[in-house]
């Protein structure tokens, strides 16, 4: 009787853990929204990993900006193009580097909207008006990569997936950004 009582215990401690192990990045998630949505920046401090985030954003932004000055007839044809194109990672570096704070995570979970190529952040909701009505999607992309795509109902195209990793057992961090959610 004891022996079945023990391996019910410890089946059950097992089915626990592995239960909070999935769940834990969801949780992250959810506190990583609502302490945006209060502007608690000592909660994004501890909830993001702000170095990896401005790493990813700037390689994320110059991806688009290549892109789009490939796809600008003007740009191409222009002699200047290709210096364009040299000094567009710096600005965006730079850029970067001003925006990814707390105040900037904020908006950008807020909003669903992340910085155009050229670094501008979007600007947090007025409560109460113009407020985004945001459908939220959970998902794993890997054991240690967790997405939460952030879309905008009103505004299909204002969609953003925030990539958090872990760190250990049962933490997780924003890392991450992936702006191409189509």
């Amino acid at each position: 009787m004891i022996k079945k009582l023990l391996t019910g215990v410890v089946i059950a401690g097992v089915i626990g853990l592995v239960g909070f192990w999935a769940a834990a990045p969801v949780l992250t998630g959810q506190a990583i929204i609502r302490a945006a949505e209060r502007g608690d920046e000592a909660a994004l401090e501890r909830l993001v990993d702000f170095p990896a985030l401005r790493e990813s954003m700037k390689g994320e932004l110059n991806d688009l900006l290549v892109a789009e000055m490939r796809n600008d007839p003007r740009v191409v044809e222009n002699n200047l193009g290709g210096l364009a194109t040299m000094l567009g990672p710096m600005f965006i570096s730079g850029a970067v580097d001003t925006v990814v704070t707390p105040q900037g995570v904020a908006a950008m979970v807020t909003t669903a909207k992340a910085p155009d190529a050229d670094g501008a952040v979007p600007s947090e909701p007025v409560k109460g008006r113009d407020e985004p009505d945001l459908h939220k999607a959970w998902g794993y992309r890997s054991l240690d990569v967790f997405a939460v795509t952030l879309t905008d109902r009103d505004r299909p195209e204002n969609n953003l997936a925030l990539l958090l990793e872990r760190r250990g057992l049962f933490t997780w961090r924003l890392a991450a950004v992936d702006l191409r959610t189509e």
